[in-house]
């Protein structure tokens, strides 16, 4: 499926903001599209006093005093590594860099690919470049993505802090600084709201292919389990790619629309944006109407707001963040020894829901 056209100019304005320029030919290679498709995009953000363009460059519109003028000299540098074709993380990118710029700090960017292992050679690369510290968000797809990636990461010299990952306990990186956001309550703030409109029967698709994906879809089922008044509830993955090349993911998982109609839900909880908008498509094709049929709630509100109907979502605080894991990052670089000797920290923050036209009381009077 095809990236909607909002969500890839979002992806290139908040890597253009993230290091105040680039060229147009290496956001063509990291987006994965033609670099005819990014110059369109150029020129709409361009009108919209978003960017500004150059002969092949692309360039922030933000004041010059927020853009440091550096140009990588060693120890003025933080590399942000994250995955491609992410744009959940990229937006974190916004917090990260207010925080470090105060501090005079330049984020260097770094897309990983959709590869396992990709992160270390980014790493690398950053620091023989002379990174003083490292924000990560490694897309450890299984398992033993995340276990293979201890070692190396455990033994980094450099400050490094965790964006939306949390190792497991008791692991090499059990110590290290992380932050995330607390996606059981995501998860309670979905089915409470549903309850509260009067959905007794509800639908769960999640992604199988991230940390996250695989928590969210714990914390939903077990919430439903244990929920008095949730009658029935299913799982299923989001969409046939959710959980592609993931082994933990089901050998064979009911469509969403199948498994809905079986179940008889008026409810359906998806993550992300993009599956739960496919979705709401899928079921009017259907004549099965939203929200008079059946509500619908997004997770990660990136594009949620663009649906028709405009769809109510679970929104992780994206932009705090990475404000809040550059401020643990800047505690370690700022404080000397002491910052380095200090305990490490595991930050959660709590997502927020936003209400918006696919959720309706259910009911004989609704």
């Amino acid at each position: 499926m095809r990236e909607p056209v909002d969500l890839r100019r979002r992806r290139i304005l908040a890597a253009v903001q993230a290091r105040g320029s680039a060229r147009v030919r290496d956001l063509a290679a990291e987006l994965q599209v033609s670099v005819v498709t990014v110059r369109r995009d150029v020129e709409e953000l361009t009108r919209e006093g978003r960017l500004r363009r150059g002969h092949g460059v692309v360039r922030s519109t933000l004041p010059a005093q927020e853009l440091p003028e550096r140009g990588g000299a060693d120890g003025d540098t933080v590399a942000v590594v994250v995955p491609e074709r992410h744009s959940y993380l990229y937006e974190t990118l916004h917090g990260a860099r207010t925080a470090l710029e105060a501090a005079g700090l330049r984020i260097a960017l770094h897309i990983a690919p959709q590869v396992p292992g990709a992160e270390r050679p980014q790493v690398e690369r950053a620091l023989a470049d002379g990174a003083r510290g490292v924000l990560l968000a490694p897309r450890w797809r299984s398992t033993a993505d995340e276990e293979a990636d201890h070692g190396w990461l455990a033994a980094l010299d450099v400050p490094l802090v965790l964006m939306e990952r949390r190792p497991r306990r008791g692991s090499a990186l059990h110590a290290v600084d992380s932050v995330c956001s607390d996606h059981w309550y995501g998860a309670h703030l979905a089915v409470d709201h549903l309850v509260r409109l009067g959905h007794r029967r509800i639908l769960f698709a999640t992604r199988d292919d991230s940390p996250t994906a695989r928590t969210l879809r714990a914390a939903l089922c077990e919430i439903a389990a244990a929920h008095p008044v949730v009658e029935d509830w299913a799982w299923t993955l989001s969409s046939p790619s959710a959980g592609a090349g993931t082994p933990d993911a089901e050998d064979a998982s009911p469509d969403p629309a199948d498994l809905l109609r079986r179940l008889g839900a008026t409810a359906a909880v998806l993550h992300g944006d993009v599956d739960a908008l496919m979705l709401v498509q899928r079921l009017a094709g259907e004549g099965v109407r939203v929200p008079e049929d059946c509500s619908v709630i997004a997770y990660d509100d990136v594009v949620a707001a663009l649906g028709t109907p405009p769809l109510t979502a679970v929104s992780p605080p994206k932009d705090e963040v990475g404000r809040v894991a550059a401020e643990l990052l800047l505690g370690r670089l700022d404080g000397g020894h002491a910052g380095a000797a200090r305990p490490a920290q595991r930050v959660e923050l709590l997502p927020a829901l936003t209400v918006r036209g696919s959720t309706r009381e259910h009911g004989p009077d609704a």
